[in-house]
């Protein structure tokens, strides 16, 4: 009989797990918790394995915001919207990443480090989407060496490569289409890619069809107002909007909501057959 699998071995087997047959060598079969020691490793497989399942070329999204849907207040104060466990599913996320993306916006207002350190695993490649290269040079993710950084600007950004900092020229504004995107970090072997912010770039890769999951932890706060989370062009009738396949979790006292938006295992860089082709 196999022994049963605690949560730190059953994190460190996800980790590895990009097809079902890892899945199945690594001994974590979808929908059964049998194989696990504890109600913390069944979680995590639970939450985690459909997203390793999806394979080598996935992107998805993740946003935390509050009830009425701000992810940071009007002063741009995001420290912090949701609580201890979303952080920790964060940094998974990051963990089981190639690389993380996020916007010149973010980079400039935030500083974000993107690193892994909630949780055991390896960092992913930060990538910072910036066509008129403005943001300052001193942020974290340039110059504190943590992990690999891809700067991808336009080609009128006077920028420079340094020590774990590369330059990804674009040709123009066309090129930072979230697919084209997709695609350009794909060539370079980041198949699995986490758009972490802020609202407006998790907003564009929605919009665009580029996402297949896409993770939205709200939190039992009010703000009034604020930096909103997810905008994009809505339909005027309530049948026409989006309503994926959503699965439910609780992360504390906030609620985890899992969006199923397109093929599992779709390669990005251009939306599969039946994945949406716009949030209309």
């Amino acid at each position: 009989m196999a022994e049963a699998l605690d949560a730190a071995a059953v994190w460190d087997r996800l980790r590895r797990i990009r097809t079902a047959e890892d899945a199945e060598a690594a001994g974590l079969v979808p929908g059964s918790a049998s194989g696990y020691a504890s109600p913390g490793a069944t979680q995590l497989a639970e939450r985690y394995l459909p997203l390793c399942l999806a394979g080598a070329h996935v992107a998805c999204a993740q946003l935390g915001q509050s009830l009425d849907g701000f992810i940071a207040t009007r002063t741009g104060d995001a420290d912090f919207v949701t609580g201890e466990e979303d952080r920790r599913h964060l940094h998974r996320l990051r963990a089981l990443s190639d690389a993380v993306i996020v916007g010149a916006g973010t980079a400039v207002a935030d500083d974000p480090r993107l690193t892994v350190r909630a949780c055991a695993g390896d960092n992913p490649v930060r990538v910072v989407l910036d066509p008129r290269g403005r943001v300052p040079r001193r942020r974290q993710v340039f110059t504190d060496g943590a992990a690999p950084t891809l700067w991808v600007v336009g080609p009128e950004a006077a920028v420079a490569e340094g020590a774990g900092l590369d330059v990804l020229v674009l040709p123009d504004a066309e090129a930072f289409a979230p697919h084209r995107v997709l695609a350009a970090l794909a060539r370079r072997g980041l198949g699995r890619v986490l758009v972490e912010g802020g609202g407006v770039t998790v907003s564009r890769f929605l919009q665009a069809g580029a996402l297949h999951r896409l993770y939205v932890t709200v939190a039992p706060v009010l703000l009034g107002d604020g930096v909103p989370g997810l905008r994009f062009p809505g339909t005027p009738v309530m049948r026409d909007a989006l309503r994926p396949p959503v699965r439910r979790t609780l992360l504390g006292e906030d609620t985890l909501f899992e969006f199923a938006l397109g093929t599992p295992g779709a390669r990005p860089g251009g939306p599969a057959d039946d994945e949406h082709t716009g949030a209309r």
